[in-house]
């Protein structure tokens, strides 16, 4: 199946841009011809081409089917200071299965300034790529502190570094499958102790990841695997 999206496919019933690009220039599709096509909120819509123009290629919806979301998984994650470390990171917890990314300012982080559109865009080319109708949330970059203070709901972790005997692996906190879990991920440098212990008073379990010290984006992709390994 090859995937298009638009987000408002119901009412604007046409692929412009990339998407156009892709079907009527790339895939050299033609009027009558069937494609999906997918808003990213869960919803498949099985459509023919009715014209193909220089800009549009308009489509009728012969049919539609809705996916719920399985993925209550949350990273908070601190932006890598090489950006192509946190596309990988982006690409690829897409590609396994994530509902938000919220990326967070800590105080050891050394990038602080988002190219956002960018980011949306290579979370949208996972999402179609691995045919998930449901596309993860990226939130704008909002600092540690003020993260920290926003009211959530769910399971709440941070993976850190440092050596505590209090920290457990996920497998070890009792979750179910699909449950509601945030996981914040550090940057290069790992939390400070202050921002740990911020987390700790605010109600956020201290988690660990394994033996080894992992890489920002690494220790996001473990987190996001190891919560689909829940039973």
């Amino acid at each position: 199946m090859q995937l298009f999206y638009n987000p408002n496919i119901e009412n604007d019933l046409f692929l412009e841009k990339e998407e156009h690009t892709h079907a009527a220039k790339v895939l050299r599709k033609n009027v009558g011809d069937s494609i999906f096509i997918t808003n990213g909120k869960g919803d498949l819509f099985t459509c023919e081409l009715i014209q193909i123009t220089s800009k549009k290629s308009f489509v009728s919806v012969n049919s539609k089917e809705s996916f719920d979301n399985k993925h209550n998984l949350t990273i908070a994650i601190a932006p890598t200071k090489n950006n192509n470390r946190l596309e990988f990171f982006l690409e690829k917890a897409t590609e396994i299965g994530i509902k938000t990314i919220q990326p967070i300012i800590c105080d050891r982080s050394e990038r602080k300034i988002l190219k956002v559109e960018r980011l949306q865009k290579i979370v949208t080319s996972a999402a179609k790529q691995s045919k998930n109708f449901n596309f993860p949330e990226l939130k704008a970059p909002i600092s540690f502190k003020s993260f920290i203070a926003k009211e959530t709901t769910g399971n709440k972790y941070i993976a850190h570094c440092e050596d505590e005997s209090s920290k457990k692996e996920l497998y070890e906190m009792g979750l179910s499958k699909n449950a509601e879990v945030l996981i914040l991920i550090g940057p290069e440098g790992d939390f400070t102790p202050k921002e740990i212990e911020l987390a700790s008073s605010n109600g956020f379990e201290e988690l660990s990841l394994g033996e080894s010290r992992l890489r920002t984006e690494t220790a996001g992709i473990v987190a996001t695997t190891l919560y689909h390994t829940l039973k």
